[in-house]
């Protein structure tokens, strides 16, 4: 399954493909593309790396 942050970054993609496009019917076909993987990426599960546990010494 995708990440959320691929999932944001493809959902820009698209919005910017509608704001480029000057055919009405092209650009909402790309702004439903757009939701839908915003609307995912809003479940998918955060796979940025994480730091590993670090215990602290004992002063």
């Amino acid at each position: 399954m995708p990440g959320k942050k691929y999932l944001t970054e493809q959902a820009a993609t698209f919005l910017k493909f509608a704001m480029a496009t000057t055919d009405p019917d092209v650009a909402a076909g790309f702004l439903d593309k757009a939701a839908d993987l915003s609307a995912r990426s809003e479940k998918a599960p955060d796979a940025s790396p994480r730091p590993p546990d670090v215990e602290q010494p004992e002063s």
